[in-house]
């Protein structure tokens, strides 16, 4: 299915909310535009899991190139846990992987055959918390994995991503300030952004995209 996004009525909402709550955050939104944020609305949790630890420490393309070789290897369609688990680990270096992704993605595999992964229907029953604190008990998987999941595949919509690289270098970026802040500072100032903190991830994710950009540089940042 075609990524959803967020409706004409969901959009304005979004941005008075966060332009009202922040100078600098209101001068983003109007120089951004329209919230881009895309949601798969039909990745499992098991997919979504197996993606975002491709993209971990990685460039958004060289993730996607890997996963590409992955979907071939699979004859053209994402690989089930069972077939992901029959691959040779020579065949999934062949993509790109290392071993320790590998192992990850694997674990991910068999929790989703065992029922710890759970399919997209129960994972929509279940809190923002409960999928975190269940899904982080597996390998390679931390809270920014997860929040990755909640976001871009689930569409939760009230989600900040305070360890992310990027949101923390793009509220650095539009405050002109010389360090990032720490995780802790960021949750607090984004308290003022619920219900819409994806989004505002979103924007700054775009904040440090063009900084990076405006440097000659790339900085990996969310969809």
């Amino acid at each position: 299915m075609t990524s959803s996004i967020p409706s004409p009525a969901q959009d304005r909402a979004i941005r008075a909310h966060l332009s009202a709550a922040d100078p600098d955050l209101a001068a983003l939104v109007a120089r951004v535009g329209p919230c881009g944020l895309r949601v798969e609305a039909c990745r499992a949790p098991y997919e979504a899991l197996v993606n975002a630890i491709a993209h971990q420490q990685l460039h958004g393309r060289a993730a996607l190139a890997i996963l590409g070789r992955l979907v071939a290897l699979a004859g053209g369609t994402f690989p089930n846990p069972e077939t992901l688990l029959a691959f040779p680990e020579a065949d999934l270096r062949a993509c790109g992987l290392s071993g320790t992704k590998i192992r990850a993605i694997q674990g991910v595999a068999q929790a989703r055959l065992d029922g710890t992964v759970p399919s997209r229907q129960e994972a929509e029953s279940m809190t923002d918390d409960d999928l975190i604190a269940r899904l982080t008990t597996l390998r390679g998987v931390g809270r920014w994995t997860v929040e990755m999941l909640l976001i871009f595949s689930l569409g939760r919509t009230d989600v900040m991503p305070v360890d992310d690289f990027g949101v923390r270098e793009g509220w650095r970026v539009i405050k002109g300030l010389d360090t990032q802040p720490r995780p802790a500072a960021l949750a607090a100032i984004a308290r003022d952004w619920s219900p819409y903190r994806s989004a505002a991830a979103w924007y700054l994710w775009r904040a440090a995209e063009a900084a990076k950009a405006a440097a000659g540089r790339y900085v990996s940042t969310g969809s």
